[in-house]
């Protein structure tokens, strides 16, 4: 059986540092054999979740859709302030559209949860922050989660990261995504 596992994260900039480093987790994820789906900055670029105003723009009902069918996720976000930034985090209040589903929010999901920010403060924050959203919307944060000092780390347009470690850190987060959704089909 196929699982598939929904990244989001980026920033509004395409090709993001944090977008990047999404990637490199979702082939942690493929390479344990699950297909999976990108939701990147520019597709977050939605207008601000309001649970009383059903109709959805096209891409909210995308992303939506993505989540509903997934069977695990992996967020990725830049750290602005010490915190998640808007962009993820009004996309991850879509998630409440969950609510009255079979699976409400992300129940029975695993999410593997990485930060990208200029420092060490704001990236493990940010993390932090990441991981407490995923228990509130009832999913299940990964073992592993990453803290990328993006100051220290960087990712190129071919997909590498400049520390081997980082790189396999983020591939071991998708596969225990991955690997999680498969134990539970």
């Amino acid at each position: 059986m196929t699982v598939t596992v929904v990244g989001i994260g980026g920033s509004i900039r395409p090709n993001s540092q944090s977008e990047r480093a999404m990637r490199i987790a979702l082939s942690g994820a493929r390479l344990a054999g699950a297909h999976t789906v990108e939701v990147t900055g520019p597709d977050l670029v939605l207008p601000f979740y309001d649970p009383h105003v059903p109709d959805r723009p096209e891409a909210a009902s995308r992303l939506v859709k993505a989540l509903r069918e997934a069977d695990g996720v992996v967020l990725v976000s830049p750290g602005y302030h010490g915190t998640v930034s808007g962009l993820v985090k009004n996309a991850l209040d879509y998630v409440e559209d969950l609510r009255t589903d079979e699976r409400p929010y992300l129940t029975g999901r695993a999410v593997g949860c990485v930060a990208a920010a200029q420092g060490w403060q704001a990236s493990v924050t940010t993390l932090t922050a990441l991981r407490s959203i995923v228990h509130a919307l009832r999913g299940w944060p990964t073992p592993l989660g990453a803290a990328v000092h993006s100051g220290d780390v960087t990712f190129d347009d071919d997909g590498g990261c400049s520390d081997p470690a980082v790189a396999e850190t983020l591939r071991i987060i998708g596969r225990q995504v991955a690997e999680f959704a498969l134990s539970q089909s």
